[in-house]
């Protein structure tokens, strides 16, 4: 199919240029224009005539913002769509899409580090050297891999991917999911409930969405049956644990340590943690990222906002407007 130039808006990145997007759009006389989209007269300043908007995490697409542009489709770099309104988007026949397939083995393993640091006391050492002293008295106890169970929450390419990690460095894990797959890797044990695998876990690695309704899947219930000493490893999604009973889990001794990338608030605010922050192990939500994934998420959101500019559907749909609302946006 021949297309016309066409104009692609590519909103709240931190990409040095767009020689990935470039080249996917290479044939078809593309022209692309960027900026933060920090807010909604950004972006509509930015992406106002845009035929197909790229965007990142931080611009939101609210109903009001999307009014006002006039595209056919809008394209998530990541899984995450809370940064839409999709009633409003189907309902104004813009087509959302994302890229859910990128960043596993990335995320992964940031997730087992996390926890491996948190196992060793890294943390706590490097204080001890940085601070002058020496020794480990502070740090005890630590524990062999081979004498604690972990505890994967969620059993999708990510959950599973760590899940073998975490097995193959001679952890024993076990996995919950509340749809399970049908089979899982030999060695790795499935729990019936959330509850079992809580009470039964030294260490519990986060790999599920959040809900739909942002309601947390671990308060100070799930904390309260957790065991003395254990590790907590969020990778996935900040909602899913409630802040302030995370906090009063770690004030009280009811677990160790917090090992999050992902928090309620981004940028996280360290001073919410103030109280807690030397039993926290704190990274920049970037789990997901090496040079590999994010070429892999930028070919992939590109080639999604290809196939809308082709007149094909996207693979990785999440708003599908009716074919009449489509086609008035043509």
């Amino acid at each position: 199919m021949t297309i016309k130039s066409k104009k692609v808006a590519i909103v709240g990145t931190r990409y040095a240029n767009f020689a990935i997007e470039e080249e996917v759009f290479a044939d078809l006389g593309v022209t692309i224009v960027s900026g933060p989209g920090k807010d909604s007269e950004d972006i509509v300043a930015i992406a106002g005539d845009a035929e197909i908007i790229l965007a990142g995490a931080p611009p939101k697409f609210d109903r009001n913002t999307l009014e006002k542009l006039s595209c056919r489709g809008i394209i998530r770099y990541g899984v995450g769509t809370e940064s839409v309104d999709l009633l409003a988007a189907k309902d104004l026949g813009i087509w959302v899409s994302r890229v859910a397939d990128y960043g596993t083995e990335a995320v992964a393993t940031h997730s087992v580090a996390l926890a491996l640091a948190a196992v060793r006391g890294i943390r706590e050492a490097d204080r001890v050297v940085q601070n002058g002293s020496w020794g480990f008295a502070d740090i005890k106890p630590l524990h062999l891999p081979s004498a604690l169970t972990v505890g994967v929450v969620g059993t999708g390419r990510i959950g599973r991917h760590a899940a073998k990690q975490f097995l193959g460095l001679g952890f024993n894990v076990i996995t919950y999911d509340i749809a399970p797959p049908k089979e899982l890797p030999v060695g790795i044990e499935l729990v019936s409930t959330l509850n079992e695998l809580l009470r039964r876990s030294d260490i519990v690695s986060l790999h599920v969405p959040g809900s739909a309704d942002g309601a947390p899947l671990i308060g100070s219930a799930e904390f309260s049956l957790m065991k003395s000493g254990s590790i907590i490893v969020n990778t996935s999604r900040g909602s899913l644990i409630k802040s302030s009973s995370l906090i009063d889990a770690l004030k009280n001794g009811l677990i160790r340590t917090a090992a999050l990338d992902v928090f309620e608030r981004e940028p996280v605010q360290i001073a919410d943690f103030q109280e807690v922050a030397t039993k926290i192990i704190f990274s920049p939500h970037m789990a997901w990222y090496t040079e590999e994934s994010e070429a892999d998420l930028r070919f992939k959101a590109a080639t999604e906002a290809r196939r809308i500019l082709s007149g094909d559907r996207p693979l990785e749909i999440v708003v599908e407007p009716s074919p009449e609302k489509a086609r008035a946006r043509l």
